[in-house]
């Protein structure tokens, strides 16, 4: 159970990111909204897993991962979540649309931000409570701790308002972009995890 937990997880969160990728493609935002409330789901499932397995030296490291994965997933779910229910089904005012509507750009985009802030934050420090004990799991740790370097864009720039010119709610192709970029990034440590958890210990 405590490698078959993760395992499922790990799968989650390589089907997610997948999917993910291929809503962005195909410019699907509802598609998108669900896929990313089920990627938190899998990647706690995952991180338990790796917090679970780690040594008596490491498990502050991963007790912070497993805290920072927690932030990560309240603050996404209830971005997505508000975007397919109360953005989709009611009628807001245009200030509550400014606010509210991920495609603006607004506080619920920069909570979003926060949130993924959050994943690199947890992803860096379960990278570093891992031993990596073989080639896939040493390239795994590697993926995993330098994806925590997006914790600075993703906490810095909405301080920046940079994204102030979302507010006319059109898609950005270069944004549309950065995100197929990240997934193809973080799809390897989804396989990866899950190759990780399969193999008998």
């Amino acid at each position: 159970m405590n490698r078959m937990i993760p395992r499922i997880g790990a799968g989650i969160v390589t089907a997610a990111v997948f999917l993910f990728a291929v809503c962005l493609l195909m410019d699907f935002s509802f598609g998108s909204y669900l896929v990313c409330m089920l990627l938190p789901i899998g990647y706690i499932m995952m991180a338990a897993g790796f917090c679970y397995e780690r040594d008596e030296d490491r498990r502050v490291a991963a007790n912070a991962g497993i805290v920072f994965s927690a932030v990560y997933a309240v603050l996404v779910l209830l971005v997505y979540f508000a975007q397919v229910t109360n953005v989709r089904l009611d009628d807001m005012t245009e200030q509550a649309v400014m606010l509210l509507d991920f495609k603006r750009g607004g506080l619920i985009f920069s909570y979003d931000l926060l949130g993924y802030g959050m994943l690199a934050l947890s992803t860096f420090f379960i990278g570093l409570s891992i031993k990596a004990a073989s080639g896939s799991d040493r390239w795994l740790k590697r993926l995993l701790m330098i994806h925590g370097v997006f914790f600075f864009g993703c906490f810095i720039m909405p301080m920046t308002g940079v994204f102030r010119g979302m507010s006319d709610g059109g898609t950005s192709t270069g944004g549309v972009i950065a995100l197929v970029c990240w997934c193809i990034y973080f799809f390897p440590i989804g396989i990866l995890s899950y190759r990780h958890f399969s193999n008998p210990r």
